[in-house]
């Protein structure tokens, strides 16, 4: 039985529809006409890292008018502990990071303060409370006085997820705020290039997650640095890796394989997919691993894309078509459609994170796709909040933001 063209098409206007009948067996058809490859810009727009001066301002005039959802998103980020003025940072010298950060030798202190620096410069843009901006400049301050390495084997991982976040902040005080003195705005910087960036620049041949964030993380360094060179590694890394992360039947019998993964016959590359044998628009590459994981990767990709967005060069059109059947396949099961059987073994587990609102407003609501599971799974859970690793209050920031 074919699979229903709701489903293969990402829309998934029904989920009963599509609850329990087996694919088609995928195709080796012709792709559509690919959009034309985004240039590089030209210069660098800032603060640019996810979100831009236009949407800031866009978000600061919601809240103050007291309109919805930006206002129940703002105070719900306002009364986490991570807007607090009393935070007191946790750098370390060494941060050690094992699987599932165990053991956790600072890795949830450097996380969360990165967070926090951001909620912070957040709260800064739309009270300019200059409390706030002081409070972010302190966190960033010590992480970038302190913090020599990261090591153990998540090391990779950790420095990606901190990394993809302290950019953010830095980005909205160095060009909103005249209080960062030069010194240390340098400082964080060489924090940045000789920290994090080894660690991240050159990918990883793990789970996709991994290599999503680490080019996340890549991209927002480039920015703040002003390093074009970095900057185009991250666009290629991406360029790679998103193709091989979701599959659509376009790609033919097999999803694609990310350059230099070594995965070069049928078997392993069904073992890299969590053992999963058939294929359908929207699946990726950890769907059957579980659907946590799986935000992770959509919430970076998206993070890629509206960064570059920002910066001239705008990467959405070329992913589009991935990243749209992503969020509604996945959304599609979160909504409450049965699994089934043929889709990891008819059992998907945990759930997804706080990670729609950027791709869905990028998709939705700039580009006109429809997503309306992707649209009612992201209404239905607003605001969203963080996730305690690198995604966070994305309600407040892209909720309908025309910018």
């Amino acid at each position: 039985m074919a699979l229903p063209a709701g489903l293969a098409a990402g829309l998934l206007g029904s989920p009963a529809q599509a609850a329990l009948q087996a694919p088609a067996a995928p195709t080796n058809a012709a792709a559509p006409a690919k959009p034309a490859t985004a240039a590089a810009p030209a210069a660098f727009a800032h603060p640019g890292v996810l979100v831009s001066r236009s949407q800031l301002d866009f978000v600061r005039g919601r809240v103050q008018a007291g309109a919805q959802p930006w206002k129940a998103a703002y105070d719900q980020m306002h009364a986490s502990g991570y807007d607090s003025l009393n935070r007191t940072p946790k750098p370390r010298a060494v941060v050690e990071c094992g699987s599932y950060s165990n053991p956790d030798y600072g890795c949830t202190d450097e996380r969360e303060d990165a967070i926090a620096a951001y909620t912070l410069a957040l709260d800064w843009y739309i009270t300019r409370d200059s409390r706030y901006a002081q409070k972010a400049i302190q966190l960033m301050d010590a992480w970038s006085g302190t913090l020599k390495d990261h090591t153990n084997s998540n090391a990779p991982l950790q420095s990606a997820w901190s990394a993809s976040t302290w950019p953010r902040a830095a980005e909205i005080i160095r060009y909103t705020y005249s209080g960062w003195p030069a010194d240390k705005i340098d400082r964080f910087g060489t924090m940045l290039r000789n920290v994090y960036l080894p660690k991240v620049v050159n990918g990883s041949r793990s789970n996709g997650n991994w290599e999503l964030s680490m080019t996340e993380a890549t991209i927002g360094i480039a920015v703040f640095l002003n390093d074009r060179t970095v900057y185009d590694k991250a666009v290629t890394t991406f360029r790679g890796r998103v193709p091989a992360y979701i599959y659509l039947t376009t790609d033919g019998a097999l999803p694609k394989t990310a350059p230099g993964s070594g995965l070069d016959t049928r078997d392993k590359i069904i073992n890299y997919w969590q053992g999963q044998s058939t294929f359908v628009n929207g699946l990726t590459q950890e769907t059957c691993r579980d659907l946590t994981h799986t935000g992770y990767a959509i919430s970076a990709i998206a993070h890629v894309a509206e960064t570059s967005r920002i910066q001239g060069q705008d990467l959405y059109p070329e992913i589009a078509d991935r990243l749209r059947n992503a969020l509604g396949f996945q959304a599609t099961y979160e909504l409450g459609t049965a699994v089934p059987s043929w889709l990891c073994g008819g059992t998907l587990k945990q759930h997804l994170g706080p990670v729609t609102e950027v791709g869905f407003n990028a998709l939705h609501n700039r580009l006109g796709h429809a997503m309306t599971n992707t649209q009612k799974l992201t209404e239905q859970r607003r605001p969203a909040g963080t996730d305690n690793l690198f995604t966070a209050w994305e309600t407040l920031t892209h909720a309908d933001n025309p910018n």
